[in-house]
C-alpha cells in the first residue's frame, strides 16, 4: 500500500492576482504554472518575499509548494503566493497561527488600484486649469 502525502490547499489574493497554492511535506522545491520560482519571478526579492510564511514558522525547506497564478503582475502574484502559503501552512498546523497572525501575513491587503473618473486624466489628476 502507498503512504499518501498529505496535501495543505490555501488560496491567496492580492490587488488582481489570484495564487492556488498545495502545500506538501518535501525538500522546499517551488513550482509556479509549471516552472520554478527562481525561473517565474525572475528576481531573488520576489522569491525571499513569498518565503515568508516559512521563515516565520521556522519551516524553510520542509515543504514542497505547488502553485496556480492568475491575473495582476509578477508582484501582485508574489503577494497571493505568500498569502495562499500562509493559508495553507494554517491548515498544516494550527501551531503556527499566532506567528503568522503576529507577522501579519494571514490578512490580505486590501489595497486595489484606484479607478480613473471622468473629467479627470487618472483617479486623482486633474487637467490644468486655466484662467483665462
Amino acid at each position: 500500500m502507498a503512504e499518501t502525502k498529505a496535501v495543505y490547499i490555501g488560496t491567496g489574493r492580492r490587488k488582481t492576482a489570484v495564487a492556488r497554492v498545495r502545500v506538501m511535506p518535501g525538500d522546499g522545491t517551488y513550482k509556479i504554472n509549471g516552472r520554478p520560482a527562481a525561473d517565474y519571478f525572475g528576481r531573488e526579492a520576489l522569491v525571499h518575499f513569498f518565503e515568508q510564511p516559512f521563515k516565520v514558522t521556522e519551516t524553510l525547506g520542509r515543504f514542497d509548494v505547488v502553485a496556480k497564478i492568475h491575473g495582476g503582475g509578477i508582484s501582485g502574484q508574489a503577494g497571493a503566493l505568500r498569502h495562499g502559503i500562509a493559508r495553507a501552512l494554517l491548515e498544516a498546523g494550527d501551531d503556527y497561527r499566532g506567528e503568522l497572525k503576529r507577522a501579519g501575513l494571514l490578512r490580505r491587503d486590501p489595497r486595489m488600484v484606484e479607478r480613473k473618473k471622468y473629467g479627470l486624466k487618472k483617479a486623482r489628476k486633474r487637467p490644468q486649469f486655466s484662467k483665462r
